[in-house]
């Protein structure tokens, strides 16, 4: 994954080197964002601002920053004790959690249908790469629980924590004059790797998520 990741940028020197000279757009968008994995799903809102680069009419590369507002869910835990000598055995409780994304992805985008530069009927295209997700969290027990007698499925604080992701796209796009074309795309961002945190209750095979986004791109023909 990260040798792929850092073959990305010679590619583009190479296609900016071999091939026609790029030309340049630039989209922003809103987004509704959906948390699917179990025990960490919620509801946030985005905004993407991404640079296209085009090789040709069809082929070209992207580059998104992305970022959301917090996500809330609540977890149903318990923590057991360390020792025999700890007393109750196991204490329930509930973790609440706010989770927020920000999310760097660079891959390649291909029009099935239409052109970048079409100016005439609507197009279909549709991205693949990589990203880089970078993730908070703050979590709040409903009861105060001791670490020296218990052990924690989750801990209760704020921290920090990165994600490698696979990121795929679908989209369409109406070109609607002056070099400005409205577009509605879903993304799905699945995680690569990445190293567990003790403040996320769900660690394996997430985050997994999908957005559906909706905004405008402006060619900057020169």
């Amino acid at each position: 994954m990260k040798k792929v990741i850092a073959i990305l940028p010679g590619l583009l020197l190479y296609l900016t080197a071999f091939s026609q000279q790029p030309q340049f757009s630039l989209s922003t968008d809103a987004s509704v964002m959906r948390s699917f994995r179990k025990d960490q799903r919620f509801w946030a809102f985005g905004q993407t601002v991404t640079g296209h680069f085009h090789f040709t009419p069809k082929e070209g590369l992207y580059a998104w920053l992305a970022y959301y507002t917090n996500g809330k869910f609540n977890n149903h835990v318990t923590a057991g004790a360390k020792t025999v000598f700890a007393t109750p055995m196991e204490i329930a409780y509930i973790n609440q959690a706010l989770l927020r994304y920000k999310h760097i992805s660079i891959g390649w985008r291909h029009y099935f249908k239409g052109a970048y530069n079409n100016e005439d009927t609507w197009n279909l295209y549709g991205y693949a790469g990589f990203g880089l997700l970078f993730g908070s969290v703050e979590n709040t027990h409903s009861v105060a629980i001791d670490t020296v007698d218990y052990h924690l499925p989750v801990l209760s604080g704020k921290a920090n924590f990165k994600r490698l992701t696979y990121d795929l796209g679908l989209g369409f796009e109406k070109p609607v004059g002056g070099d400005i074309s409205l577009y509605m795309e879903g993304r799905v961002f699945i995680p690569a790797m990445g190293y567990p945190s003790p403040y996320l209750f769900v660690n394996d095979r997430a985050p997994l998520a999908a957005s559906v986004n909706a905004g405008l791109r402006i060619l900057f023909d020169y």
